[in-house]
C-alpha cells in the first residue's frame, strides 16, 4: 500500500461548510515522558515541531451535535495566533493549512476515528463566486 503515515486533505474537504474556534489553544501534554511533577511538552515525531491543540466546531449542519466539537492539532514552534474575531459572530472563524489526518480505532467505541493535524491556521479567505452574466463568467466578491 502507498499510503504511511498521516494522509494529506484540505481544509474544505474535512470542514466543507467551516469551522469556529470555540476553545484556547493549548499546548499538549506529553504524560508519557512526564514526571514527578515534571511537565514535558509534546513534539511531532517527524517533524520535532511543539504540538498544539484547539477545539473547533463543525458549521456543517448534518453532523450530530454530539460530534459538532473536534479538536485539531497544531504543529509550531511557538503558540499560533487567533485571528481576530468578526463582529457580531459568537465564535471566532478559521481555516487550517497544512491539514492531514489520521485514522485510528477509537478505544472508548471501537469506531473508526480521525486524528487531524494542522501546521497553520489563520482568518477565512473571502474567495469570488463565479457568476455568470451575459454569458460571460465574473468574479463576485463574496
Amino acid at each position: 500500500m502507498a499510503i504511511h503515515g498521516p494522509i494529506p486533505v484540505t481544509f474544505e474537504q474535512v470542514f466543507p461548510h467551516g469551522c469556529y474556534i470555540v476553545g484556547e489553544i493549548e499546548q499538549v501534554k506529553d504524560f508519557d515522558a512526564s514526571s514527578g511533577g515534571r511537565t514535558v511538552f509534546a513534539k511531532d515525531k517527524t517533524t520535532g515541531e511543539l504540538i498544539w491543540q484547539v477545539a473547533v466546531m463543525d458549521a456543517d449542519p448534518n453532523v450530530k451535535a454530539g460530534q459538532k466539537t473536534v479538536s485539531v492539532k497544531l504543529l509550531s514552534p511557538v503558540q499560533p495566533v487567533v485571528p481576530p474575531a468578526l463582529p457580531g459572530l459568537p465564535f471566532v472563524p478559521v481555516e487550517f493549512d497544512g491539514m492531514t489526518v489520521t485514522p485510528y480505532v477509537a478505544q472508548n467505541t471501537g469506531r473508526l476515528a480521525y486524528s487531524i493535524r494542522a501546521t497553520a491556521l489563520r482568518a477565512p479567505r473571502t474567495t469570488g463566486t463565479p457568476v455568470k452574466q451575459n454569458g460571460a463568467v465574473k468574479e463576485a466578491a463574496a
